[in-house]
Parts: structure tokens; C-alpha cells; sequence
């Protein structure tokens, strides 16, 4: 479903050029669950940024269900994101205004899907994430746990075929965290490919797929076999 050949990504730092990722070369196949670790400023991010067109390569290709997205232009590449990827921020990035129904709506709401489809896909995600009886509540309302169950659900409410998450329990307590890591592994066990980036070992290590960054390049990549 992903890959990326050659990819690159430099920044300019006053007169100094910063090379944030070197030459990446990933495949990540569809239903995946793939953790990203390493240091601070390792590149996990800007890879995330990569792989969900926020950002772009200073050179190689990105390939997207066989699509080279990289030449898309940044309308095209914007409905690419609404349609097949999904983002959970460990900062949740709700709308603070709106309740948590209205949250989670509002992509639909700027995909043009119609009211009387919007309304039961909304009420079947709080229903699915035991966030039924909070429906009506504002984010400032909400719990941590609570805020990223409406940020998942927001997510997800386009049907994503990829997931990234950056931090996604990285706010959150041990226990409400593993919560979260439950609800977002029961994604994959519905076929959604899932990419995390996480400092956190007991995190990373839950994932099928591990891939570790050091230095804007890739250290190791390697797979668990299920139990």
C-alpha cells in the first residue's frame, strides 16, 4: 500500500542545510501495524508528515495504492488525505467549540456528505467507542481518555485505509493509555493499516512491525510474529 523510494527530506536552517530523512526506502503493506521509534529528532515525524501528505520529499517517490502522490498537486494530494488517511495527534486538536458529536462530524461535513447519512455514521462511532452519553459534551468536558476516543472516531468517521497516529497516549495516563492502544489495534483488526510514532518501548513493541530512525534514516526494521 506505501512506499517510499529513495526519499529524501532536507530543511534550510539560516545558511545550513538539515537533512531530516536520507534516502528512505519502505514498503508497508495493507492491514499492517507498524510502530516508528528512535530518538528525539530522529526524522519519525517528518516520516509521518510524509506518509500522510503533510509534507513532501525534497526528492524520491511516494507511492500510494500504486499512485506516485508525490506528483499530485496540493488540491489532489488534499483529497487523497480526506479519503484514505486518517490522523490521531496526542494532542487531540479537537475543536474546542463544538461538542463531541460535531467533532467527529465535521469531516463529513467538508466532504459534502449529506446530513441524513452524516447523523447515524456519527451516532454508531459514539456508540462504538462508549462515547454515547458524552455526545453533547465540549471537549473541555471531557476526559483525556475521552478526548482521544473522539479524536479516534474523528479519524476513522471518513473510513480511512491508513491510520497515524503521532503520540496518540503520550498525554494520557498508563491506563488509559493501553485503553487507547486497544481501540486503535482493533482498527487493524478490521484491515485498516496502522502507523504509529511512540517513545514509548512498551508501546512500540505491541506492534507487529517496528521501525527504528536514527538520524533521518532508517537503524533497523523488524517483524513479530503474533502469539
Amino acid at each position: 500500500m506505501i512506499r517510499l523510494e529513495h526519499v529524501c527530506r532536507s530543511f534550510n536552517v539560516g545558511d545550513q542545510q538539515v537533512a531530516a530523512l536520507r534516502d528512505l526506502n519502505i514498503d508497508i503493506g495493507a492491514g499492517e501495524y507498524v510502530s516508528i521509534m528512535g530518538p528525539s529528532g530522529s526524522g519519525k515525524s517528518t516520516l509521518l508528515n510524509m506518509i500522510g501528505l503533510l509534507d513532501r520529499p525534497t526528492s524520491g517517490t511516494y507511492r500510494l495504492d500504486g499512485v506516485d502522490v508525490t506528483a499530485l498537486d496540493e488540491v489532489q494530494q488534499a483529497q487523497v488525505r480526506r479519503d484514505k488517511i486518517g490522523f490521531v495527534f496526542q494532542f487531540f486538536h479537537l475543536v474546542p467549540r463544538l461538542s463531541a458529536a460535531m467533532n467527529i462530524e465535521l469531516p463529513l461535513i467538508l466532504a459534502g456528505v449529506p446530513p441524513e447519512e452524516r447523523k447515524p455514521r456519527v451516532a454508531e462511532l459514539l456508540a462504538s467507542y462508549g462515547l454515547s452519553n458524552r455526545a453533547d459534551h465540549r471537549p473541555e468536558q471531557l476526559s483525556g481518555g475521552q478526548r482521544q476516543r473522539v479524536a479516534i472516531a474523528r479519524a476513522t468517521i471518513m473510513r480511512p485505509a491508513v491510520l497515524l497516529a503521532d503520540e496518540p497516549t503520550g498525554n494520557l495516563d498508563r491506563a488509559t493509555g493501553r485503553e487507547v492502544m486497544t481501540l486503535l489495534e482493533g482498527l487493524v483488526e478490521r484491515g485498516v493499516t496502522l502507523i504509529l510514532v511512540t517513545h514509548d518501548h512498551e508501546i512500540g513493541d505491541r506492534a507487529g512491525r517496528s521501525l527504528v530512525m536514527v538520524d533521518g534514516q532508517l537503524e533497523s526494521d523488524s517483524k513479530r510474529v503474533a502469539p
